[in-house]
């Protein structure tokens, strides 16, 4: 189950999409605006942002930036009824972990949740594989210089 924050100035999407999610398992939050989106943020915890790009007072890609600002590991996938290379070149670079096209394929979406979330745990862990990873460099050249003392103390 994954905390799920909905931003999009149409009705539609705030009224349907969060029981949608609900079905899946996810507990949602909706914001009209990328502003009041920031404000939900900001009070609850989020696991994954699903936003629209156009919006008035603030748009997506504003509200991309702030959040992961914030929060780094929020995966973002926006939401746009008026798609464009430019849009989506600009939604990847800003930090986001996908887009989709409304009308919303919900099957996609869903895959599109599970496998962020997914991609969330690997992050989640990578602090720990680096640490033994340095763990590692560090204590081999220990070993080997602690068995040249021991072979030559047994010789």
């Amino acid at each position: 189950m994954a905390n799920v924050l909905i931003v999009d100035d149409e009705q539609d999407i705030l009224e349907t999409l969060p029981d949608v999610l609900h079905r899946w398992g996810h507990k949602t939050f909706v914001a009209k605006d990328g502003v009041e989106g920031l404000k939900v943020f900001k009070e609850n915890p989020v696991d994954f942002l699903v936003t629209d790009i156009k919006m008035p007072e603030m748009d997506g890609l504003e509200l991309l930036q702030r959040v992961l600002e914030m929060d780094k590991q929020t995966m973002v996938i926006f939401l746009t009824g008026y798609p464009s290379l430019d849009s989506a070149i600009a939604a990847l670079k800003t930090g986001a972990y996908d887009y989709l096209v409304k009308p919303v394929n919900l099957d996609e979406l869903k895959l599109r949740i599970e496998r962020g979330l997914e991609r969330k745990e690997h992050l989640k862990s990578l602090p720990l594989l680096r640490g033994l990873n340095w763990a590692l460099l560090v204590s081999i050249p220990l070993w080997l210089v602690l068995g040249i003392i021991l072979a030559s103390l047994l010789r």
